[in-house]
């Protein structure tokens, strides 16, 4: 995680970058990809594509890219990239 924090940019930022190397965050969020088309591949275990809001270690907003097509959300990712993010994060500030 430290090559890809370094790859981004976002060493010592407000972004943390967290892996998940036994799936169970992943699972405990329900967001592992069970689709028949990426499991008939041998994608088992792979989370599904999400980005989380969190402040002061209370989730304030969850996104998930994925749809029928589209299991891991791979085609349609924008939910979950930075501009997504930071609309999420204001809003959350506003509410």
């Amino acid at each position: 995680m430290k090559a890809w924090e370094a790859d981004q940019g976002t060493e010592g930022s407000i972004v943390t970058m967290m892996g998940d190397p036994s799936g169970e965050f992943t699972k405990a969020l329900d967001l592992e990809m069970t689709a028949d088309g990426p499991r008939s591949v041998g994608i088992i275990g792979r989370c599904k594509r999400f980005a989380m809001v969190v402040d002061d270690n209370i989730v304030k907003a969850v996104a998930v890219a994925e749809s029928e097509l589209d299991p891991a959300g791979d085609d349609f990712p924008e939910k979950t990239l930075a501009p997504a993010l930071i609309e999420m994060a204001n809003a959350k500030v506003e509410s």
